[in-house]
């Protein structure tokens, strides 16, 4: 007898597709010299803490990490003014992001988010088969009443990435207050702020989300170790909800999914303020420059809050990205969202800005 070998939600699934690596691109082209500003990493590299941790601890990896991340909680917790009960640690926001989809979504439930975002909401919740709401943006911005005006009986979740990937635009203070006291309160609105630390500065930056979250526990805020302590490569991130939905969330992950090296690096990196401050100086400097450029050419983009600008072209995003990428510049382009205009460019140091503008400039003469 036939049967469906496969989830049917399977056949329709549209992988994310992540940035072109240095290593391929200097085989695929020969080169040496390569920039990669194309997945939003610290290019001032991981906090030396963490670093020095990551030594100390390779010297245990024989050892199973702790599962629960204990003394990583614990020390999130009190930085934070949580309780442990209000978080989970995992494998990168990717992970926490499918946990949030298995833990919520059942078959024919509705998600709503806005239009370009992280496709990874839209990837772990129609995996689970959920129906899902994708919203246009507005002025380079969340259409938060068009997404209010999507709310149905089967809406489970809305996504609002703050700030938003891949466009670097925020929903200020007001505008977000106004939204959630109108989202009902069995929707629960997940808070992705894995640019947090470089939005904050901003003094209309919604940057005390977690007084929200006790005001509305259908809350669940994500952050990240990967971008502004520099350690993506270990991947670590965390969610700060309600001990309802975390304690959920911690019931279903998996029991080793933080590894004993990444436990370590993001346990020093967590207090290193110095390495902070340089990496969100120096993000701002970059986006600076690169603001410049962009108005020296006469492109039209959005004023960044994050480690990323989003950037209209004069043509095909796709011709850019391999004009850019033959001379060893790595940006991400924006047909990827269905922005074929659009492209992506992450900041770096004074030296590779300096670059990608000259290249830039070379590729759009």
């Amino acid at each position: 007898m036939a049967k469906d070998l496969f989830r049917r939600q399977v056949a329709q699934f549209r992988p994310y597709v992540p940035g072109k690596p240095i290593e391929e691109v200097r085989r695929e082209y020969g080169l040496e010299e390569i920039e990669k500003l194309a997945s939003n990493e610290n290019q001032l590299g991981p906090s030396p803490k963490a670093i020095e941790a990551v030594q100390k601890a390779a010297l245990e990896m024989n050892l199973y990490p702790e599962a629960t991340a204990i003394d990583l909680k614990r020390a999130l917790a009190a930085k934070l003014g949580v309780k442990e009960e209000n978080l989970v640690i995992g494998n990168g926001g990717e992970e926490l992001l499918q946990i949030i989809a298995q833990v919520f979504i059942n078959d024919g439930d509705q998600i709503i988010t806005g239009y370009p975002s992280f496709n990874i909401y839209v990837t772990t919740c129609s995996l689970m088969g959920a129906e899902v709401i994708s919203v246009p943006f507005k002025d380079g911005n969340y259409d938060l009443e068009a997404m209010l005006a999507a709310v149905t009986d089967k809406t489970k979740l809305i996504y609002l990435c703050n700030p938003n990937n891949p466009t670097a635009t925020f929903i200020d203070r007001p505008t977000l207050d106004s939204f959630l006291a109108r989202v009902p309160e069995d929707v629960v609105v997940v808070l992705d702020e894995a640019y947090y630390e470089f939005a904050r500065v901003n003094p209309d930056y919604p940057a005390e989300s977690i007084a929200r979250l006790v005001a509305r526990p259908n809350t669940v805020i994500l952050r990240t170790f990967s971008k502004v302590c520099g350690i993506a490569g270990v991947r670590v991130g965390y969610v700060i909800s309600s001990e309802e939905i975390a304690g959920n969330m911690n019931k279903i992950k998996l029991t080793f999914d933080v590894n004993r090296l990444a436990q370590a690096a993001a346990l020093a990196a967590l207090d290193d303020e110095a390495h902070i401050e340089r990496t969100v100086a120096q993000n701002y400097r970059s986006l600076q420059a690169m603001q410049a450029c962009f108005d020296e050419l006469g492109l039209h983009y959005y004023p960044s809050a994050a480690n990323f600008i989003w950037v209209e072209l004069p043509r095909h995003s796709k011709e850019v990205f391999e004009a850019m990428l033959r001379q060893g510049v790595i940006v991400r382009p924006g047909y990827l969202w269905g922005w074929e205009n659009w492209m992506r460019v992450s900041t770096g140091t004074d030296a590779q800005t300096a670059r990608f503008t000259e290249v830039l400039k070379d590729v759009l003469k």
